[in-house]
């Protein structure tokens, strides 16, 4: 497996594969699609890094349905999640997705989605999702049956957590506020995960360069953000990356980074060699 991109800080191992992992047996991967409606697009038509990141929790919540236990393992947490665009998808067309895991421990995994237009288009995401014990508020171990077709799909059955980001350390950062509103939150009482998609988005409209492909945009949660808080936008342009952060009362919630991806070897946007 490539062991390339990711961190940030200095002298950080890199944490993230580039390109992401491929799927041992794409045809066998949980597949769905769906048309790309006006409100997942921006002006330009192109599908927004947080509608990918609502579709990343659609499928997800389809592929509980499809499984063994699927409807005893219906709370997870998103910490982190990896949006690797190499042909923006466009509004109009259809989005095929298919979903596996790459990767998993007894109570967390990571999943690898491809997401495909069939008019043109080629994302690929990576999402650390931990499973939590609705009532205890923790990470509660997965079912022997739920796991049985992820244990048979990647051979990492060790997983553990490792930031790739670190908090903002420099002095040149641009901040504004990041009102919440109600339609934010979600069941679980805590800003849904593709509100931080929002927020990334916003800081790439004021450098619009950074969306030069392929590109590699990065959300990893450091504490949730919840209703009422109060969220500063925090930004900092670097010529190799853009570094993004959420704050509440001084303290970091989330970062992000946007970094371009140096495209090596076989064309990864060619279907027939990926």
């Amino acid at each position: 497996m490539p062991a390339t991109c990711g961190s940030i800080g200095p002298m950080t191992e890199p944490v993230i594969a580039t390109p992401l992992p491929d799927c041992p047996d794409i045809e066998q991967a949980f597949a769905m699609s769906w048309p790309v409606r006006l409100g997942d697009t921006d002006a330009d038509d192109r599908l927004r890094l947080d509608a990918v990141a609502r579709y990343l929790q659609d499928i997800g919540f389809d592929h509980l349905d499809a499984v063994a236990d699927g409807d005893t393992h219906q709370a997870w947490i998103v910490r982190r999640t990896v949006i690797d665009v190499y042909e923006p998808i466009m509004f109009g067309d259809r989005v095929q997705l298919r979903r596996w895991a790459d990767a998993l421990s007894n109570r967390w995994c990571d999943m690898r989605i491809r997401l495909r237009g069939e008019k043109g288009g080629h994302i690929e995401a990576a999402a650390f999702l931990i499973h939590i014990d609705p009532v205890a508020g923790r990470p509660a171990r997965m079912s022997d049956a739920f796991m049985a077709p992820m244990l048979a799909s990647t051979t990492q059955h060790r997983l553990r957590w490792k930031a790739a980001l670190t908090e903002l350390d420099v002095a040149d950062v641009e901040e504004v506020p990041f009102p919440l509103r109600v339609t934010d939150v979600d069941r679980l009482g805590h800003v849904n995960n593709a509100v931080y998609w929002e927020a990334l988005e916003e800081a790439l409209a004021a450098h619009p360069d950074r969306h030069r492909l392929p590109y590699r945009a990065i959300v990893e949660h450091v504490g949730p953000v919840m209703m009422g808080d109060k969220v500063v936008l925090r930004t900092s342009s670097h010529p190799d990356r853009l570094r993004v952060q959420l704050d509440v009362d001084g303290s970091a919630r989330a970062l992000a980074t946007v970094t371009p991806i140096a495209v090596t070897g076989a064309d990864v946007t060619d279907p027939e060699l990926r």
